[in-house]
């Protein structure tokens, strides 16, 4: 129903800096959440940002200081711009869509990417 495809991961030197990039494509309502996630190898995926369809900004709190999500609403994409970046911030990042349910009778839905390698090394 929701497809969602990534760009812009790649290998980076420690205090450089990436811009993700993530476009959705099918039956996308309106009024969603869309933002990204990442998982090192071993660890949980975890939170890194989302905004709503409104411009409703969550950080995780140890990229709040450096990273910046934004959406555009009429091509429905997602960017992140990753600044000062870290060893630690090596991950997959994920993209994510999330259709709220408004009546008791829906369920709601997330969709994801394939993922996008990160890594920051010297």
């Amino acid at each position: 129903q929701v497809q969602l495809v990534e760009s812009g991961g790649g290998l980076v030197q420690p205090g450089g800096s990436l811009r993700l990039s993530c476009a959705a494509s099918g039956r996308i309502f309106s009024a969603n959440t869309m933002g990204w996630y990442r998982q090192a190898p071993g660890k949980q995926r975890e939170l890194v940002a989302t905004i709503t369809s409104r411009g409703r900004i969550n950080y995780a709190d140890s990229v709040k200081d450096r990273f910046t999500v934004s959406r555009d609403n009429t091509k429905n994409t997602v960017d992140l711009q990753m600044n000062s970046l870290k060893f630690e911030d090596t991950a997959v990042y994920y993209c994510n869509l999330h259709k709220p349910a408004f009546t008791v009778e829906q369920t709601t839905e997330d969709y994801w990417g394939q993922g996008t390698q990160v890594t920051v090394a010297s």
